[in-house]
């Protein structure tokens, strides 16, 4: 089965496994990039914040697109939608735990819909591939839209269904749209590793093709983080 490490040339994925070995024993001397926060701690405001899950591939990539959306608090990289409790990153990798990469997005509903976040999702994703995203390939690397209740679940229905009467597409869209489960955050090398490693997770990126790949399924409109459908 494919995996980021597989995909990039071999002298790179050597140079991400000792960054990672690395990272391994903590955070490194410098690393400009805060503490990770729990949700209700963040800002002091966790009456007024929500919570939305999304898998769209390499979670490295989904982390790095809804960072950018305004409204949006936090992103944590992890793993939904398995049987096996707190997996590695390797077990998840070696597909038998059933689990999807996922990032957890928290955001400020006063500043962000969740149809925006949903609309955000679809321009930054192949919708139209099972059980892979560009150069990834697995079970591990599904698109699926984890609704966290019935307001969430309509949101998402009703976009997948506006997209499929649009014309866009010849093809159907095969991205689940299924309740939550218990969520795994991942190891904290993986936390925000677009920021923290932006060299090695460039690289990754153009040897996955995945922009190019956004902009023949979505024209201009793919790869942006903007929330057309929903508020800023």
């Amino acid at each position: 089965m494919l995996t980021k490490r597989i995909s990039l040339p071999v002298g790179l994925a050597a140079g991400i496994a000792a960054a990672i070995a690395l990272l391994l024993g903590g955070r490194r001397d410098g690393d400009a990039s805060p503490p990770r926060l729990p949700a209700a701690s963040v800002s002091g405001r966790s009456a007024a914040l929500d919570t939305a899950t999304f898998a769209g591939g390499c979670f490295w990539s989904v982390e790095r697109f809804f960072d950018k959306v305004d409204g949006v608090v936090s992103t944590t990289s992890g793993f939904m939608g398995g049987h096996t409790a707190s997996p590695t990153y390797e077990q998840v990798s070696a597909g038998g735990t059933g689990h999807a990469e996922s990032v957890q997005v928290v955001y400020d509903p006063a500043k962000v819909s969740y149809a925006g976040l949903v609309n955000v999702f679809w321009h930054n994703i192949d919708p139209l591939t099972r059980d892979a995203q560009f150069c990834d390939h697995g079970t591990e690397y599904r698109s699926a839209i984890f609704y966290r209740n019935e307001a969430q679940r309509k949101e998402a229905e009703a976009s997948k269904v506006a997209l499929e009467r649009s014309g866009r597409f010849t093809r159907p869209i095969v991205t689940q749209i299924v309740a939550a489960t218990p969520f795994y955050a991942a190891e904290e090398y993986h936390q925000d590793f677009h920021r923290k490693n932006p060299a090695r997770y460039n690289a990754y990126r153009l040897a996955c093709g995945r922009d190019r790949q956004l902009q023949a399924i979505w024209g201009k409109s793919g790869g942006h983080a903007e929330t057309r459908g929903g508020t800023r």
